[in-house]
């Protein structure tokens, strides 16, 4: 087991303060839900998180040691899927798995999966949208890290599609920890075996869709 603490962050654009008081922790075994409305500051979290957008103030530890966020990438603590699409869409999935993944038998656990297995010989352009978001988890699934942070990977799927991702997040689960934001609330709080949302900068714990009404990220 794995534990990683967020004892506090805070971020600033010009005289703008973005985040002002955010903790969490996250276990594997856990999925973290983080809920907000656009421009509270979830898609910036996850980018100081993972070292690529400089903080103002940030506390983070790993099983109890202090954690460097500027060395997340190098000692691969922590992996991310952007809200954007990242695969080069002129190659095949099948290439794609063998450039993303040198050991054989993190290629092979992509492979057999039975939803990847029927998409290998296109190129990931010919790929639905769906598709591509379910190929992007499953490639992060075979990565070292403990954690992973999705942003936005419900966004626009069909009803199957969602589905399908939500089957294979439970089943990561068992060995990761996870942190999803997403604005399809319902789909998170499925999975979800957690929850918080950002108001006006501070972190809430939620636990119902009550609790997001009560902090105004859903209208009452």
């Amino acid at each position: 087991m794995a534990i990683l603490v967020l004892h506090n962050v805070s971020k600033s654009f010009g005289s703008k303060e973005i985040l002002k008081d955010i903790s969490f922790s996250l276990e594997t075994g856990e999925i973290l839900g983080l809920f907000g409305r656009n421009g509270c500051g979830k898609s910036t979290l996850l980018k100081l998180l993972f070292g690529t957008l400089k903080t103002d103030a940030i506390s983070v530890e790993l099983n109890g040691q202090h954690l460097n966020v500027t060395e997340v990438i190098k000692k691969r603590h922590i992996a991310y899927l952007p809200q954007h699409l990242f695969l080069p869409s002129t190659m095949s999935v099948r290439d794609v798995i063998t450039m993303f993944h040198a050991d054989v038998n993190a290629q092979d656990a992509i492979f057999y999966d039975s939803h990847i297995a029927t998409m290998t010989h296109k190129r990931t352009c010919e790929l639905s949208l769906g598709e591509l978001k379910y190929f992007e988890v499953v490639l992060l699934s075979q990565l070292p890290h403990h954690f992973i942070m999705l942003d936005e990977p419900f966004s626009m799927l069909e009803t199957l599609h969602k589905e399908k991702l939500k089957e294979k997040l439970l089943l990561l689960k068992q060995t990761k920890g996870i942190l999803i934001t997403d604005h399809y609330y319902n789909d998170v709080l499925e999975v979800a075996t957690k929850s918080m949302v950002i108001k006006e900068g501070i972190g809430h714990t939620v636990n119902s869709i009550e609790d997001l009404k009560e902090f105004e990220y859903l209208r009452k």
